[in-house]
């Protein structure tokens, strides 16, 4: 069929490609431009990446020794990798949206129905996670507010919870990307005050940077890479960022910036938190620090920035699913923050009934972020390029059976580790 073969053939250009040659066809392409610029998507796409996974990062090379700092890059550049496979199916096929238009591409409704399933259980947990996160910490630093009506009576960790929900509320509402871009530039920022903050700490504040650590410790490698892998679960936000650019050919060197500098971000603070502490590092590496020095209050507070800031973002593609339920009201204004504040709302129930959520984040790395991310991408990819024995084939081919290894293997440590009441808390 003419239309499959010219399919085929757009998807299996090279990584990298020329720029002129893809302005060439996305002149062809009847796919709606964005009204984002490369440093606003830029800006979201690294917001998306760097999160609250940077405090866990010296706990994973803690987990696994000196030597497990190599399977961050392995995991980055392998996400990296399936990252350009998304943008490559979306080329192939002008009607693809979202995460799930590609799982139907690939596989009929099956595949969307997978695809979503994953897609929207990783981000909605992961964003659920945001709201406990702050209730805890912002508890620990004001344990005396409550919320007491005739009606009402919430104690201070739920208190902050719906507190936390109702000033994110309004950035839910948008759904301009352009416009979330400012928001994305604060978590970036956020960021980089964190990993300075405990820098500032270990080098005038007494702690130093004496830890040896152990070079290597097998047993902790399910664990780091679960860890790392759950630094890396922002392919579901991929093809909304991909719509959103107004010139879709420089998608392919934004992925590389975001990549590139949330990996150097990760390393940074795995090595900087590793030599401060060594096997002592709590799994959030907050909570090791001296909360009488300005540089830990520095990074205390900024902490709580960044599940606000990344919140709207990460929560995007699962609102863009909900919506594509009811394709005659989708569109409408009203509708669309009638879902939208029904999601968060049930998020808050869901952090109010389960306040030990924070825990199985852990597992959300190991089972739900490695699967989204990797594996999802490289099964569409192949079934859409058709290109299964050759070259790249095979090296796609090995990525899905090492993703798989590595979500057996961490899937069965973290369960262990809730089992046993040591899960790493996010």
């Amino acid at each position: 069929m003419e239309g499959g073969v010219k399919e085929k053939a757009m998807v299996n250009h090279p990584l990298l490609e020329n720029e002129n040659e893809l302005e060439a066809k996305n002149l062809k392409c009847s796919i709606q431009e964005g009204n984002s610029s490369f440093f606003k998507a830029f800006f979201n796409g690294l917001n998306a990446l760097s999160g609250v996974g940077i405090l866990s990062v010296p706990y994973a090379l803690a987990s696994g020794g000196w030597l497990s700092l190599l399977s961050i890059f392995l995991v980055a550049m392998a996400a990296f990798y399936t990252g350009l496979l998304i943008k490559r199916c979306m080329e192939g096929d002008s009607s693809i949206r979202t995460y799930p238009d590609i799982g139907e591409r690939a596989f009929g409704r099956i595949g969307r129905t997978i695809t979503s399933v994953f897609m929207c259980t990783e981000l909605y947990l992961v964003v659920t996670g945001f709201l406990i996160l702050e209730g805890d910490n912002l508890h620990n630093l004001f344990p005396d507010l409550k919320i007491e009506t005739s009606w009402l009576q919430l104690g201070g960790k739920e208190s902050f919870v719906l507190i936390t929900a109702l000033i994110i509320l309004p950035s839910v509402w948008l759904d301009d990307l352009s416009i979330l871009s400012y928001i994305s530039a604060t978590g970036v920022l956020a960021s980089v005050v964190i990993i300075v903050s405990i820098l500032s700490v270990g080098t005038f504040d007494g702690i130093g940077f004496h830890s040896k650590g152990d070079l290597f410790n097998w047993s902790g490698i399910p664990t780091a890479i679960s860890l790392y892998g759950f630094c890396y679960c922002a392919h579901p936000v991929f093809p909304t960022l991909y719509n959103s650019l107004e010139k879709k050919q420089q998608f392919s060197k934004v992925l590389l910036m975001c990549f590139l500098c949330s990996t150097i971000g990760y390393a940074s603070m795995a090595i900087i938190g590793y030599l401060m502490y060594g096997s002592k590092v709590e799994s959030q590496i907050t909570l090791n620090l001296p909360t009488d020095k300005l540089s830990s209050k520095i990074a205390i507070y900024t902490t709580l920035v960044n599940p606000l800031s990344k919140y709207a973002l990460m929560l995007e593609p699962v609102v863009n699913s909900t919506e594509s339920w009811f394709p005659n009201y989708h569109k409408k204004k009203y509708f669309k923050c009638f879902v939208r504040t029904g999601l968060v709302a049930s998020q808050v129930i869901v952090a109010l009934v389960v306040p030990l959520f924070g825990y199985l984040m852990s597992l959300v790395g190991a089972f739900l972020s490695i699967t989204a991310s990797i594996t999802l991408p490289c099964l569409c990819y192949l079934k859409i390029s058709g290109n299964y024995r050759r070259g790249e084939g095979v090296l796609v081919v090995g990525i899905i059976v090492l993703s798989i290894l590595i979500t057996i293997f961490g899937t069965y440590t973290s369960l262990v580790q809730i089992i046993h009441g040591t899960v790493v808390n996010y």
